[in-house]
């Protein structure tokens, strides 16, 4: 496949300037079945809408199937914005009950199906997540029955399978791909997951929201992409200046996150290929540059790292 060499992230050195990474969108498409693609959708921590990152998602593409690990804000928009067809929707992963991670779950549903969907998705992550989906569709349940009597489509709920994870293990397994998934540290929010894909050319994890986990390191072992939250600590400092509850969040995002120098060392023991970052916390400090970021995991990690952003093709 022919990739532009105007990479869209930084890079430490020259062998790391021959990375695969590209904005989703912007070349030509693949053969279905020649590459496991990973576009980061959202790279920015925290529910509250902003200019510059949507928050936490990321597709993986498998022979034309969308396989969403999280849903914030505006996902279906940037899917769209991925030229990824909502309808190839067959698989969601929430990692963990948070509004940054789940508050298009639904949305994501319905504006798939009102954009073609007529296949099943199943749908994975911890309770109450057949309750949310059960809620959700009686909440647009004017609509769903308006667009089944007037537009003809197939019925929306008989679609959609919720499964409910409490532990780790396989999570599922297909003709594309193996996932599989641990409990990570996030409190309070309990359970909460990472997600391994392993697909016939590539792995790729996806750590969610924990602080340093050990359980994270054991299921990356290996894997050829780590997508991994990142915090910047002297960063949080600023953000709870200015906040009127600064005080009760810089303890709360201090207490399950990870720092950026953490990050590396989870990279570094997991012995991954490649380490993306994402959910950045804070998500839109302008004193933080990306170089600082590459800079702070260089010192715990010596593989390849990449700064994630939007619509960033991996």
């Amino acid at each position: 496949m022919e990739i532009s060499r105007r990479r869209f992230i930084s890079l430490t050195n020259a062998m790391m300037a021959c990375a695969a990474v590209r904005p989703a969108g912007t070349a030509a498409r693949v053969a279905p079945s020649a590459q496991t693609r990973l576009i980061l959708l959202g790279t920015g921590g925290g529910p509250r809408p902003r200019k510059n990152s949507y928050p936490s998602s990321q597709v993986i593409l498998i022979n034309n199937q969308a396989y969403v690990v999280d849903c914030g804000d505006g996902v279906a928009t940037q899917l769209a914005r991925a030229d990824v067809p909502l309808p190839a929707l067959r698989h969601v992963f929430i990692t963990h009950q948070h509004s940054d991670h789940n508050a298009d779950y639904g949305n994501l549903l319905l504006l798939a199906w009102a954009s073609g969907l007529q296949t099943r998705v199943d749908t994975w992550g911890p309770p109450p997540l057949a309750r949310m989906t059960r809620l959700f569709f009686e909440m647009n349940d004017y609509d769903i029955r308006t667009r089944i009597a007037d537009e003809g489509k197939t019925p929306l709920a008989p679609l959609v399978h919720t499964h409910e994870l409490k532990q780790s293990g396989i999570v599922m397994q297909d003709e594309n791909v193996t996932v599989r998934c641990a409990l990570v540290d996030h409190p309070p929010v309990k359970p909460a997951f990472a997600y391994r894909f392993d697909a016939h050319d590539r792995s790729i994890v996806i750590s969610g929201d924990t602080r340093y986990s050990d359980a994270l390191i054991k299921l990356a072992q290996g894997a050829d992409v780590l997508v991994h939250e990142a915090m910047y600590v002297p960063a949080v400092e600023r953000l709870a200046a200015r906040l009127p509850n600064g005080e009760a969040l810089k303890k709360s995002i201090l207490s399950h996150h990870t720092s950026i120098e953490d990050v590396g060392r989870v990279a570094e023991a997991a012995g991954v290929k490649t380490l993306v970052l994402s959910h950045f916390v804070p998500p839109d400090d302008p004193h933080i540059t990306d170089q600082m970021w590459i800079d702070s995991a260089r010192t715990t990690y010596k593989g390849r790292i990449i700064v994630g952003k939007d619509l960033l093709e991996i």
